[in-house]
């Protein structure tokens, strides 16, 4: 299994390679200007429902990057099948120019092992912008569930039933849960919700009682009082979270997950285009202001190029594709 930390060694070698040699982003400002480009708003689908991970980045980027681009950025919440309805959107926006997706590319990876009748391919009909972020999932329980640690968790799981809300069933939290399963034996339900906002808030309100999602949209909850944490999905323990210990030092060695928040735009968008507007998401995601404030609730600003998105993508496609084969887990889009 790739780790955070292993994929961000192999690209930190591209870097030399894609700063961003061929592209165009160091091209001259008048070069823009004769494009005329953008020469309208520019649509930036979120395919998930609002006040998830992608949304809330989304939120944050849509007004500097507006003001940089010298048009307005719409964020438009097209939810549904697990982000694929929105994504197809984007994809089919042929050479439209002005439409843009925002999601968590690791969930888009793993769309192709899971969903039979996709009516696009994510490889082939998208391409990377910018990696803005990556966010590890929480392992949370209602307050109510009687419970400290993953070990009781298990333990409880095979005396009553417990529904394990996950944004949708072949998601990276649902297949992260299953690898946890698959790993200590815990037997739950999977619940599936329409995005990470719906799931967190049935957690809150007890109609389920486990829940793995992205800790941006889930620590508020945790700091309110409202869920229970018992572990964390990143490599390392984390102050913010008055070191809870990680999935991996509780009986799942190795283990690792997470939210990659980025961008992906349809396949025939110029590379010229897609080499500016990596150069402004980078930039604007790496501003003081946005870097404290994603920090604050558990979000780490990692910043890849566009041949660094696709080679990740490309990584967690193979990744993904051999935990869905060992869990069984097809649909049908």
């Amino acid at each position: 299994m790739t780790t955070r930390r292993q994929f961000l060694g192999q690209a930190s070698g591209l870097a030399a390679l894609s700063t961003f040699g061929t592209s165009g982003i160091l091209a001259p400002a008048s070069a823009w200007a004769a494009d005329k480009w953008p020469a309208k708003p520019i649509r930036l689908v979120v395919p998930y429902p609002a006040g998830g991970s992608s949304d809330i980045i989304a939120r944050l980027i849509s007004k500097p990057l507006g003001e940089a681009l010298g048009q307005p950025v719409v964020v438009d919440n097209r939810p549904g099948a697990n982000g694929n309805i929105g994504a197809a959107m984007v994809a089919q926006a042929g050479t439209d120019n002005h439409t843009l997706l925002l999601c968590d590319v690791g969930a888009l990876a793993i769309s192709p092992s899971v969903y039979t009748k996709l009516t696009f391919s994510p490889e082939k009909d998208l391409k990377g912008v910018a990696m803005l972020a990556y966010s590890p999932h929480l392992l949370v329980v209602h307050p109510s569930v009687p419970v400290s640690n993953l070990k009781e968790l298990v333990a409880l799981s095979h005396k009553q039933q417990l529904n394990f809300a996950v944004t949708a069933i072949g998601s990276a939290p649902h297949l992260a849960g299953v690898s946890v399963a698959q790993a200590t034996g815990a037997a739950w339900q999977y619940v599936p919700y329409k995005g990470g906002a719906q799931a967190v808030a049935d957690t809150v309100g007890g109609t389920a009682q486990v829940l793995m999602n992205g800790m941006l949209a889930t620590l508020p909850q945790v700091q309110a009082g409202k869920l229970k944490l018992l572990a964390v999905s990143k490599r390392t323990r984390m102050a913010l979270v008055g070191q809870v210990p990680t999935i991996a030092e509780q009986g799942v060695p190795n283990f690792e997950s997470g939210t990659w928040q980025g961008v992906m735009a349809p396949a025939g968008m110029p590379d010229a285009l897609v080499a500016r507007l990596s150069s402004e998401l980078i930039r604007i995601i790496r501003t003081p202001e946005i870097r404290a404030q994603l920090a604050g609730q558990g979000a780490e600003v990692v910043t890849m190029t566009p041949p660094e998105t696709n080679k990740f993508f490309a990584t967690e496609e193979k990744r993904w594709a051999q935990v869905v084969k060992s869990a069984g887990v097809k649909l049908d889009a």
